[in-house]
């Protein structure tokens, strides 16, 4: 069988479905994890491709390294990072491959941790089971409302901003994000693909610059995502961090002896050199 993606509404995205691993309506969205040839194993909810096992490094990697070894250069050290969303893991085994740091993970969905680990197990890699891993089952939202701890890096590893993700969105969320951030502590959001959600990209560069001295994109290909790039927020108070020279980011990568399939020092300088049109995007509504 066929299982289509209708995210954007002039594109449908179709992908086989040779065996449904696990398919139901959990206390907050559909989720279904099927096997595809070329994606092997792929978990949608509420109908939008969220991870497949074939590609999901390259959104994981981009998620987390790039903010933490720009910290680990900044301060020399990054100590302690927020996840919000990434109930797959991968985001949180990414993080912990920096072996002297802390995570807590903000889920909203407990359904969503325990099928993946049950059914995409080599996302977290055992990450969920790491003594230096905190989980929450949570709404993001309230919990950055109200926490009193302090975050050298904050991931938003959201879904698109419907349903329970809308929340993670907003200028509320993000001025929240940055009460809980340390001093020149750096947010980063997923922010879609611009060719095709442009508008969400615009808005979030707004509140970005609104709130922050340094609000920018960069951005990667991940194969599953329909559209060209996509694009994630990046949002500091220290408006030097992402001019980090390619040299300290490699000194902090080679000190994590860090094994990577995509990310690299030279990445992190170019991955922040925008094309045109998304330039354009970013001021569009500034």
């Amino acid at each position: 069988m066929w299982l289509d993606e209708t995210l954007h509404p002039g594109i449908r995205q179709s992908l086989r479905a040779d065996n449904i691993l696990h398919r139901e309506q959990t206390d907050h969205q559909d989720l279904v994890i099927f096997e595809n040839p070329d994606f092997g194993r792929v978990m949608m909810l509420d109908g939008v491709v969220q991870t497949t096992e074939a590609d999901e490094y390259i959104y994981h990697e981009m998620l987390a390294h790039p903010p933490v070894l720009a910290q680990v250069a900044a301060k020399g050290a990054c100590e302690n990072v927020l996840i919000v969303g990434g109930g797959d893991g991968g985001c949180l085994r990414e993080v912990l491959r920096h072996a002297r740091l802390r995570a807590t993970m903000v889920e909203i969905d407990q359904g969503v941790i325990d099928l993946c680990r049950q059914h995409l197990p080599n996302h977290s890699a055992g990450a969920f089971d790491d003594a230096r891993a905190t989980i929450v089952i949570s709404d993001g939202a309230k919990f950055v409302a109200k926490i009193d701890e302090r975050f050298d890096v904050i991931i938003i590893d959201s879904t698109d901003p419907i349903g329970p993700g809308a929340a993670l969105f907003t200028e509320q969320f993000y001025r929240d994000c940055k009460r809980c951030l340390t001093a020149g502590g750096v947010l980063v959001t997923q922010n879609g693909v611009p060719f095709l959600q442009g508008d969400e990209l615009a808005a979030g560069y707004r509140k970005f610059k609104k709130l922050f001295r340094d609000g920018a994109f960069y951005v990667m290909p991940v194969p599953t995502y329909n559209g060209g790039f996509m694009a994630l927020g990046w949002a500091t108070d220290n408006a030097e961090l992402r001019q980090t020279p390619v040299a300290e980011i490699a000194s902090a990568y080679n000190e994590a002896s860090l094994t990577t399939r995509y990310f690299n020092p030279e990445i992190f300088a170019a991955a922040f050199a925008l094309p045109n049109d998304i330039k354009r995007l970013m001021h569009s509504g500034c």
